[in-house]
């Protein structure tokens, strides 16, 4: 069973990196099956792969992004598979999700704050916003100890940067970053579906589950976008109120993998 905890507390974490797209592609190609980070580690370090990464930065990269992201949750040999059959789009709504689920901060930034200027019609968002966001998370003690004023600069700077890297936001060294709000796409939906699922959720908590909101999806909507995957026979939804029952008609995450490789 995957391990679907999240972090209580926010951390630096993402210090060690932000949305490290090439990086992981990188790293899930030397990735098998039961491998440890540390054995990752070597080998990455001896692949030739990372030519201009030193010996500590890949460390850092390995234990502080990649393992709790992807190895941890035991997503990694999955993102392995997918990886190559997928769009870029796509493979970038899965890393999103595992990045957030590891980083609480960066979960609640998108879900409170990102879609929030969304809805309220705002094209931007700025460092003052990260910042502010910030500030009150350490206020409302979600962070272990209060954090300096240079450390929530920086956090705020980290999860504006990694949702550029996601392609939340605009990239590039600016005060403001423009909203590109992203459409969840049916192979990100039937992967995230599943994988909840096969983590040992009941069906109304998959729907209700917080991974959605960083699509700006809410249950109703993630009940209609259930209802879409349908209609391609790999769900039965049955819906009465607030309550929905689900047939999943795929039986592993094999399974999800054949149906997305198959386009």
């Amino acid at each position: 069973m995957a391990n679907l905890k999240t972090e209580q507390f926010y951390t630096t974490q993402l210090g060690a990196g932000l949305g490290l797209v090439e990086e992981t592609k990188l790293l899930l190609s030397l990735y098998e099956d039961g491998m440890t980070t540390t054995e990752l580690y070597e080998i990455a370090l001896n692949s030739g792969l990372f030519p201009m990464v030193s010996a500590r930065r890949l460390r850092n990269i390995i234990a502080e992004c990649f393992s709790p992201r992807y190895i941890k949750p035991g997503v990694a040999l999955t993102l392995k598979k997918l990886g190559p059959v997928t769009s870029s789009s796509i493979f970038v709504q899965l890393l999103l999700i595992h990045t957030a689920l590891a980083n609480r901060v960066l979960l609640e930034f998108i879900t409170d704050i990102f879609w929030a200027k969304y809805s309220g019609g705002h094209d931007v968002i700025s460092g003052d916003d990260g910042r502010e966001f910030i500030v009150n998370a350490v206020r409302e003690g979600k962070t272990q100890k209060p954090w300096a004023d240079s450390v929530i600069k920086r956090v705020s700077s980290y999860v504006l940067g990694c949702c550029a890297d996601y392609g939340l936001l605009s990239s590039g060294r600016v005060s403001k970053r423009t909203i590109q709000p992203v459409r969840l796409q049916q192979p990100t939906a039937l992967y995230l579906a599943h994988w909840l699922h096969f983590s040992g959720l009941g069906d109304n908590a998959v729907i209700n589950h917080e991974c959605w909101k960083l699509f700006g999806l809410e249950p109703f909507d993630v009940r209609e976008e259930l209802k879409k995957l349908a209609k391609n026979g790999w769900l039965i939804v049955q819906s009465a109120g607030d309550v929905t029952r689900i047939s999943w008609q795929l039986k592993t995450m094999e399974d999800v993998i054949d149906v997305i490789t198959q386009g």
